[in-house]
């Protein structure tokens, strides 16, 4: 999957593993559930506030883009070769939004497609985006999500 990621471009920024006692990933019967991620390169949230004031929906897919690739590095550093999975079951995508903001499903699709495009049918997944008021540290956008894993 290294070189697929390279091919299209894409560079994992993390791994950025949780506080204790908090785990990056827990693996249990053959499943890989990754804790949230946030939008964060070289350590800083590369994306503050709030979709639908000041933050754009370009921005946001952008950030949703930036999570996935963060979710991967911890998978990796997990299981030591993304090639290990064998399926995306599932993504749960949150957005920090205005009252008023609608467009969620828009904006983890930033994360969705990068799964489909690094993993082809296998990163095809179920999924939820969800809006919220506020995330971690102020970050507009967090993923999480679960992964099969070939033992």
């Amino acid at each position: 999957m290294r070189a697929r990621l390279a091919a299209l471009g894409l560079t994992l920024h993390g791994p950025h593993p949780p506080h204790p006692p908090l785990l990056a990933v827990v693996m249990h019967n053959g499943v890989a559930y990754v804790s949230g991620q946030l939008p964060r390169i070289d350590g800083k949230i590369t994306c503050l506030g709030r979709l639908g004031e000041s933050v754009s929906l370009e921005q946001g897919v952008e950030a949703a883009g930036v999570c996935a690739l963060n979710a991967l590095a911890v998978v990796e550093a997990a299981l030591g070769n993304l090639d290990r999975i064998e399926q995306f079951l599932k993504v749960t995508g949150f957005v920090a939004s205005s009252p008023d903001f609608a467009q969620q499903p828009k904006v983890i699709d930033g994360a969705s497609r990068i799964f489909h495009d690094v993993f082809g049918e296998a990163g095809r997944h179920a999924r939820s985006a969800i809006g919220v008021a506020a995330l971690p540290h102020g970050a507009a956008v967090e993923i999480e999500l679960s992964v099969a894993v070939a033992r």
